[in-house]
């Protein structure tokens, strides 16, 4: 007989703000389901202490962590390697470890493609707008443009790392991207297929939504939302107002955390109890 083992491997979540992160219900169902002696910590980790935090991976011994707003691009310095995707997209999401060394990785784009696939929405030679230009924003758009996205504007208050981003899809991808600097309320184009919204903007307690003018969305537009709390957001809800096909952020949720499960625990992650236990978590909020 097998020895009890009364220490959990432990997986955590950096972020801030994190309180209203749900990553850790659909984590937590997946342990369960398996029967993995594993813990899911959601911890709240400043700016000036995220040094600190990722050096605690190691010294507690944990198999990896989630990495959210605002650390997804100044984690890299902290972190022994990068996958080849992380170091292209230039943002973390996720870390793993591997051999004693901690390693960045970036499922956020993987995710959100995944979400498109299973609506059979079509990405290639499409015309994507994506608001904002920070951890998520960088993936998103990468992985749109891996995709065969043909054009890509990004769309964001701050230039510089708007630009920076425009700079990295026309040099290391085969789409063609521009920047739009978002001062006041930002006309979507007609011609966009894909709009998604990688700000905070609208996450739980927030009820703002984006600045733009939702008379100019059409009904062909497909737009898609990565805030994950409420499922759904008051942008959405405009969006569908205007008669566009709308993707909330519940399916990359699930569909990015199925792909650091499997790197955290080498085992494919139950994706329907997954589901299952955000539907049931929302419905009790």
């Amino acid at each position: 007989m097998a020895e009890k083992c009364y220490r959990s491997e432990l997986i955590g979540l950096f972020g801030c703000p994190v309180d209203e992160n749900p990553t850790v219900v659909i984590i937590e169902a997946a342990f369960k389901a398996l029967g993995l002696n594993y813990r899911y910590n959601t911890m709240l980790v400043y700016p000036e202490d995220l040094e600190t935090a990722v050096k605690s991976l190691k010294a507690l011994h944990m198999k990896g962590t989630h990495i959210t707003i605002p650390h997804k691009v100044n984690v890299i310095p902290y972190l022994d390697r990068l996958t080849d995707t992380a170091a292209l997209i230039g943002a973390v999401n996720t870390v793993y470890e591997d051999h004693g060394e901690m390693v960045g990785e970036n499922t956020d784009g993987k995710g959100f493609i995944k979400s498109l696939e299973d609506e059979q929405i079509k990405i290639s030679g499409k015309k994507a707008v994506v608001l904002g230009a920070g951890g998520a924003a960088r993936a998103i758009a990468v992985e749109l443009a891996l995709a065969g996205a043909q054009k890509i504007i990004i769309v964001n208050r701050s230039r510089d790392r708007g630009e920076t981003l425009v700079k990295l899809i026309n040099e290391k991808t085969k789409a063609h991207a521009e920047f739009a600097l978002w001062e006041g309320c930002y006309n979507v184009d007609e011609n966009t297929d894909i709009l998604v919204n990688c700000t905070s903007i609208g996450l739980y307690p927030d009820t703002n939504v984006p600045d733009i003018n939702y008379y100019t969305l059409k009904s062909t537009t497909v737009v898609c939302d990565i805030i994950p709390n409420p499922l759904h957001t008051r942008f959405m809800a405009r969006a569908q107002a205007c008669g566009c096909k709308t993707l909330d952020g519940f399916s990359m949720l699930i569909n990015q955390a199925a792909v650091s499960f499997k790197l955290w625990t080498g085992i494919d992650a139950p994706v329907e109890i997954m589901k299952m236990a955000m539907i049931n978590e929302n419905n009790h909020l």
